[in-house]
């Protein structure tokens, strides 16, 4: 997710590497942090495939700054990534989410609205926390006081992402149908 992180934030402007770190902190918080350690090298690695470029600019001080930006490759890589996420980045909660901070990035609404519909599906698949004799179990069964509260936040965070799901594949549907057929829109005026 990082490397899809470094990617997507440079899609919009070169950024400097401390700029760069911010944003990425920003968007993954306390849940995951990132550190020099793992930043750093996921930045090395994207230059030398070749899907960002990095330049030395004096600095305002006397520390010179490595300024980022994403070349064409990147851009497609990018793309690429946003168009086929992997299962985890569908399934895992926080991947999801920096999958979501850049998916409107990808230019044709159908495309959007595929992934959309990948989490959809395993939103809809029955699952739990915990499970008895092979079956997930409810927040009515669950004896435990802890367990029962996990259960009820889950399906309460999980009632509202499918709510919006299923807003937002009807709107990017609707996007998709005009793109597609631009004739099919109506003038109001016309039919008046």
């Amino acid at each position: 997710m990082l490397e899809l992180s470094i990617l997507g934030f440079l899609y919009g402007r070169p950024l400097h590497g401390y700029e760069l770190k911010e944003r990425i902190r920003a968007l993954s918080g306390h849940v995951r942090p990132v550190s020099d350690g793992a930043l750093y090298p996921a930045i090395n690695r994207l230059v030398d495939k070749g899907l960002v470029e990095s330049r030395t600019e004096p600095g305002t001080s006397a520390a010179p700054r490595r300024t980022l930006s994403l070349t064409p490759a990147g851009r497609a890589a990018l793309l690429a990534r946003l168009r086929a996420p992997k299962d985890v980045e569908i399934t895992d909660g926080q991947r999801f989410f920096t999958v979501l901070t850049f998916l409107g990035l990808l230019p044709d609404p159908a495309g959007q609205a595929a992934v959309l519909r990948r989490r959809q599906t395993f939103l809809l698949t029955p699952a739990s926390f915990f499970y008895e004799d092979g079956a997930p179990a409810t927040v009515e069964e669950e004896p435990d006081l802890f367990r029962r509260g996990m259960l009820r936040v889950a399906r309460a965070t999980g009632t509202e992402e499918k709510a919006w799901l299923a807003e937002a594949l009807a709107e990017l549907d609707a996007r998709a149908d005009r793109t597609q057929d631009p004739g099919a829109r109506r003038d109001p005026e016309a039919t008046a």
